[in-house]
Protein backbone atom coordinates (compact mmCIF):
# COMPACT_ATOMS: atom_id res chain seq x y z
CA UNK A 1 0.00 0.00 0.00
CA UNK A 2 1.41 3.59 -1.29
CA UNK A 3 1.72 6.01 1.93
CA UNK A 4 -0.78 9.30 0.84
CA UNK A 5 1.30 12.18 -1.38
CA UNK A 6 1.71 15.58 1.02
CA UNK A 7 -0.05 18.05 -1.14
CA UNK A 8 2.12 20.71 -2.83
CA UNK A 9 2.16 24.15 -1.15
CA UNK A 10 0.09 25.36 -4.24
CA UNK A 11 -2.58 22.13 -3.91
CA UNK A 12 -2.51 24.06 -0.25
CA UNK A 13 -3.03 27.37 -1.28
CA UNK A 14 -5.69 26.09 -3.76
CA UNK A 15 -7.39 23.88 -0.74
CA UNK A 16 -7.79 26.76 1.08
CA UNK A 17 -9.45 28.96 -1.23
CA UNK A 18 -6.59 30.96 -2.05
CA UNK A 19 -5.40 32.24 -5.83
CA UNK A 20 -1.68 30.39 -6.49
CA UNK A 21 1.03 33.03 -7.11
CA UNK A 22 4.75 32.74 -7.21
CA UNK A 23 5.22 35.22 -4.55
CA UNK A 24 2.28 33.00 -1.82
CA UNK A 25 3.94 30.14 -2.39
CA UNK A 26 7.65 31.86 -1.58
CA UNK A 27 6.00 33.38 1.41
CA UNK A 28 4.42 29.52 2.64
CA UNK A 29 7.45 27.93 2.24
CA UNK A 30 9.40 30.81 3.57
CA UNK A 31 7.46 30.79 7.02
CA UNK A 32 7.66 27.41 7.17
CA UNK A 33 11.35 27.00 6.40
CA UNK A 34 11.88 30.32 9.14
CA UNK A 35 11.06 29.72 13.09
CA UNK A 36 8.50 32.76 14.32
CA UNK A 37 10.22 34.83 11.77
CA UNK A 38 8.98 38.64 11.74
CA UNK A 39 7.49 40.42 8.24
CA UNK A 40 10.68 42.07 7.78
CA UNK A 41 12.31 38.62 8.03
CA UNK A 42 9.79 36.79 5.88
CA UNK A 43 9.71 39.70 3.14
CA UNK A 44 13.70 39.37 3.01
CA UNK A 45 13.26 35.67 2.39
CA UNK A 46 10.42 36.18 -0.16
CA UNK A 47 12.72 38.87 -2.30
CA UNK A 48 15.59 36.12 -1.99
CA UNK A 49 12.91 33.46 -4.04
CA UNK A 50 11.26 35.46 -6.48
CA UNK A 51 12.72 38.79 -6.50
CA UNK A 52 11.18 42.21 -5.58
CA UNK A 53 8.04 42.30 -3.62
CA UNK A 54 6.58 45.17 -1.50
CA UNK A 55 6.26 44.99 2.27
CA UNK A 56 2.36 45.71 1.74
CA UNK A 57 2.22 42.79 -0.40
CA UNK A 58 3.48 40.49 2.34
CA UNK A 59 1.14 41.58 5.24
CA UNK A 60 -1.96 41.19 2.43
CA UNK A 61 -0.55 37.60 2.22
CA UNK A 62 -0.19 37.08 5.58
CA UNK A 63 -3.12 38.18 6.42
CA UNK A 64 -4.76 35.90 4.03
CA UNK A 65 -2.59 33.04 4.72
CA UNK A 66 -3.63 33.61 8.76
CA UNK A 67 -7.32 33.80 8.04
CA UNK A 68 -6.88 30.20 6.18
CA UNK A 69 -5.46 28.71 8.72
CA UNK A 70 -1.83 28.20 6.87
CA UNK A 71 0.44 29.77 9.15
CA UNK A 72 -0.17 31.02 12.81
CA UNK A 73 0.57 35.07 13.64
CA UNK A 74 1.27 35.50 17.26
CA UNK A 75 2.42 38.68 18.95
CA UNK A 76 3.91 38.48 22.40
CA UNK A 77 3.46 41.54 24.04
CA UNK A 78 6.46 43.98 23.59
CA UNK A 79 7.56 42.44 20.43
CA UNK A 80 6.41 42.54 16.85
CA UNK A 81 4.01 40.50 15.10
CA UNK A 82 5.71 36.82 14.70
CA UNK A 83 4.60 34.06 11.83
CA UNK A 84 4.85 30.31 11.85
CA UNK A 85 3.88 27.42 9.57
CA UNK A 86 3.19 24.82 12.85
CA UNK A 87 -0.70 25.35 12.75
CA UNK A 88 -3.76 22.88 13.83
CA UNK A 89 -2.27 21.62 17.06
CA UNK A 90 -2.57 22.77 20.53
CA UNK A 91 1.05 24.44 21.23
CA UNK A 92 2.35 27.38 23.23
CA UNK A 93 5.25 29.27 23.46
CA UNK A 94 8.61 30.20 25.69
CA UNK A 95 9.89 33.77 24.79
CA UNK A 96 13.44 34.31 26.05
CA UNK A 97 13.16 38.23 27.98
CA UNK A 98 16.50 38.94 26.68
CA UNK A 99 17.24 38.38 23.23
CA UNK A 100 13.63 37.54 22.55
CA UNK A 101 13.95 34.24 21.00
CA UNK A 102 10.87 32.04 20.57
CA UNK A 103 10.30 28.52 20.71
CA UNK A 104 7.24 25.65 20.52
CA UNK A 105 6.49 24.13 23.61
CA UNK A 106 3.36 21.40 23.71
CA UNK A 107 0.65 21.78 25.96
CA UNK A 108 0.99 19.99 28.82
CA UNK A 109 -2.55 18.93 28.33
CA UNK A 110 -2.54 18.24 24.72
CA UNK A 111 -6.04 19.39 23.40
CA UNK A 112 -7.77 22.79 23.60
CA UNK A 113 -8.35 24.68 25.34
CA UNK A 114 -6.06 23.24 27.65
CA UNK A 115 -7.36 25.82 29.99
CA UNK A 116 -10.79 26.75 31.82
CA UNK A 117 -11.15 29.90 32.63
CA UNK A 118 -12.45 30.59 35.97
CA UNK A 119 -15.50 32.68 34.74
CA UNK A 120 -15.82 32.54 30.87
CA UNK A 121 -18.32 35.06 30.67
CA UNK A 122 -20.69 33.38 28.82
CA UNK A 123 -18.00 32.87 26.16
CA UNK A 124 -17.65 29.06 24.17
CA UNK A 125 -13.76 28.75 24.93
CA UNK A 126 -12.08 27.14 21.84
CA UNK A 127 -8.03 27.78 22.67
CA UNK A 128 -6.37 29.24 24.90
CA UNK A 129 -2.30 31.04 24.35
CA UNK A 130 0.07 30.75 26.95
CA UNK A 131 3.39 32.38 26.92
CA UNK A 132 5.68 31.71 28.63
CA UNK A 133 8.65 33.72 29.61
CA UNK A 134 11.96 33.27 30.51
CA UNK A 135 15.82 33.24 29.49
CA UNK A 136 17.15 30.97 26.96
CA UNK A 137 19.78 28.42 27.73
CA UNK A 138 22.41 30.61 26.08
CA UNK A 139 21.45 33.95 28.05
CA UNK A 140 21.22 32.00 30.70
CA UNK A 141 24.77 30.48 30.56
CA UNK A 142 25.70 34.38 29.50
CA UNK A 143 24.42 35.34 32.72
CA UNK A 144 22.56 37.94 30.77
CA UNK A 145 20.12 39.74 33.24
CA UNK A 146 16.26 39.87 31.64
CA UNK A 147 15.50 44.02 30.58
Amino acid sequence: MTAPQTPTTAEELRGAGLRVTAARVALLETVRAGDHLDVEAIATGVRDRVGHISLQAVYEALHALNAAGLVRRIEPPGSPARFEGRVGDNHHHLVCRSCDVVVDVDCAVGHAPCLTAADSQGFSVDEAEVIYWGLCPECSAAGTAAP
